[in-house]
């Protein structure tokens, strides 16, 4: 059986922009990560560095431009979470002038990555939030893998 996380973030800026946040390299470096390459394209890639130390991998499986994006997701080199055996769901909804992201990251393996992939997920969509909105979120500090 495998785990799913939730979580939602209310983003005052517009669907366009959010969504340019979550599939722009340059704009995603913003926030998180420290290399970036994204295909938003059903069976483009999606792959981020983080910190140079943890690389995520997948491949995008939907895109609906400024309302959607689905693409698996894994660890190079975790074999608890390896790549693609993960599914992140990203849906972004109008909401009083801005936009409400719907975040649901599904497939893992047990309650301690759910919870490992919840803290993660919940500091960098807060640091979405703030570049989104047109502030600066300052460095990322690593969290703890």
């Amino acid at each position: 059986m495998t785990e799913t996380l939730h979580s939602e973030i209310e983003i005052a800026a517009p669907q366009a922009t959010v969504f340019a946040f979550l599939t722009d390299p340059d704009k995603i470096l913003r926030w998180m990560g420290t290399k970036a390459t994204v295909e938003p394209y059903p069976g483009g890639i999606y792959l981020l560095s983080m910190n140079d130390t943890h690389t995520a991998r997948g491949e995008f499986t939907e895109v609906i431009p400024v309302h959607r994006l689905a693409y698996s997701f894994g660890w190079e080199g975790h074999e608890n979470v390896p790549p693609g055996s993960g599914l992140v769901e990203i849906d972004l909804i109008e909401k009083n002038g801005g936009t409400l992201v719907r975040f649901t990251h599904g497939g893992l393996p047990d309650e301690k990555e759910r919870a490992n992939h919840e803290k993660g997920w919940n500091h960098y969509l807060r640091r979405l939030a703030v570049a989104a909105a047109g502030g600066d979120p300052g460095p990322d500090t690593p969290l703890d893998a």
